[in-house]
C-alpha cells in the first residue's frame, strides 16, 4: 500500500500503423515516468481503454506490469459494461502482477444503487488487491454519491477501497468525502493538474495525471510537499492553460492534445488514436499548445 500514494500517472496507449499496441514505445513511456519520479503507473480513460478489445485491455495491463517490474505500483483499469467483463479484467490484472485495479461504473446506463453496489462489491471480492473507485462523470458516465463511497469504505476499509473522485464540482466533492469518511478515504486528484493545488489543500493522497504534462505536475506536487507555494503556482499556470485547451472537447480533446504533446516530447513516434473519434485539434489550437509548452519549459527551468 505504501506505493499507492503520490504521483501515479495514467499512461497513453501508443499504436502502430496497423492499430496494434506499440509495446516498445509503451516501454519508453514507462521509463520516462520513472525518470521523472513516480510511485507507479496506471491504465485508465486516457489509455483509450474504452476503444480496446477485452483481450487488448488484458494485454495492455500485463505489458505495463512486466515493463514496470519492481520499480513501482501498477494500477489496472478494469471498468466495463458488465460485471462479468469487469471481473475477467480484474482477475487477469491480479494474476499478471498488478498492484491494484481501478473501475468506473458502466456508462451505457445510470445504475440504481443496488446494482452499482453489486458491481463494485463483485470487483472488490474477486481479487485481493485494492480497488480504486473512479467517478469520471465530468466527461463520461454517471456521478457516484458520497454516501455510496462511504458505504464501500465502511464495508471494506481504506486499505482495500481508494477513490478517484472526478465528478463536478470536484473540489467540494473531495471535501465532502473527506469529511463524511472522517478522513479515512484515500483520494486521488484526476484533473491533469488543473485542480491539483485546490485538491492538495483538501487532503488528497496523490494525483493521477496524464503522462504528457507529467514533469509539470511532478514539479507542482513536489513544491506543495515542500511548502513552496510560489513554485507550485509558477508551474501551475502553464499546466492549467494546457489542460483548459484539452477540456474543450471532452475525452477526445484530452487524447488529441495529449498525444500531440507526447510526439513533441519525442516519447511517441505517432499521435495515432483509435477510431472513431469526434474531434481533432486544428493548427491554431496546436500552435497555442506549442506556445504554452514553451512557457512550461521556461517555468520548469527557472530553478
Amino acid at each position: 500500500m505504501s506505493e499507492l500514494r503520490g504521483l501515479l500517472p495514467i499512461l497513453h496507449t501508443p499504436f502502430l500503423a496497423d492499430d496494434a499496441i506499440d509495446v516498445p514505445t509503451l516501454s519508453r513511456e514507462i521509463d520516462w515516468c520513472f525518470q521523472v519520479g513516480v510511485s507507479g503507473v496506471c491504465s485508465a480513460m486516457v489509455s483509450e481503454v474504452l476503444r480496446l478489445t477485452i483481450q487488448e485491455r488484458i494485454d495492455l495491463n500485463r505489458h505495463i506490469a512486466e515493463l514496470t517490474g519492481d520499480r513501482g505500483a501498477v494500477v489496472a483499469s478494469v471498468g466495463a459494461e458488465s460485471t462479468r467483463q469487469a471481473i475477467e479484467l480484474a482477475t487477469a490484472a491480479a494474476a499478471d502482477g498488478c498492484s491494484a485495479i481501478m473501475a468506473i461504473p458502466p456508462i451505457s446506463t445510470a445504475l440504481p444503487h443496488d446494482q452499482l453496489w453489486d458491481y463494485f462489491a463483485a470487483l472488490a471480492n474477486c481479487v485481493e488487491i485494492p480497488l480504486f473507485v473512479q467517478d469520471a462523470s465530468s466527461y463520461v458516465g454517471a456521478a457516484i454519491p458520497t454516501s455510496f463511497y462511504v458505504r464501500l469504505l465502511d464495508e471494506y476499509g481504506p486499505e482495500k477501497i481508494l477513490f478517484k473522485p472526478e465528478g463536478s464540482p470536484t473540489g467540494p466533492n473531495i471535501s465532502d468525502l473527506r469529511d463524511a469518511s472522517d478522513g479515512r478515504a484515500l483520494m486521488f486528484d484526476g484533473s491533469g493538474g488543473q485542480l491539483l493545488i485546490d485538491a492538495w489543500r483538501r487532503g488528497v493522497a496523490g494525483t493521477m495525471p496524464g503522462v504528457d504534462l507529467l514533469d509539470g505536475v511532478a514539479a507542482m506536487w513536489n513544491a506543495l510537499a515542500e511548502g513552496n507555494e510560489e513554485r507550485a503556482y509558477q508551474v501551475y499556470y502553464p499546466v492549467c492553460a494546457l489542460v483548459a485547451l484539452q477540456t474543450q472537447a471532452g475525452l477526445d480533446g484530452f487524447l488529441a492534445i495529449e498525444k500531440y504533446i507526447m510526439v513533441r516530447r519525442g516519447i511517441f513516434d505517432s499521435a495515432k488514436r483509435r477510431q472513431p473519434y469526434s474531434w481533432t485539434a486544428d493548427s491554431e489550437t496546436l500552435a497555442e499548445v506549442d506556445r504554452l509548452l514553451d512557457r512550461l519549459a521556461a517555468a520548469l527551468n527557472s530553478q
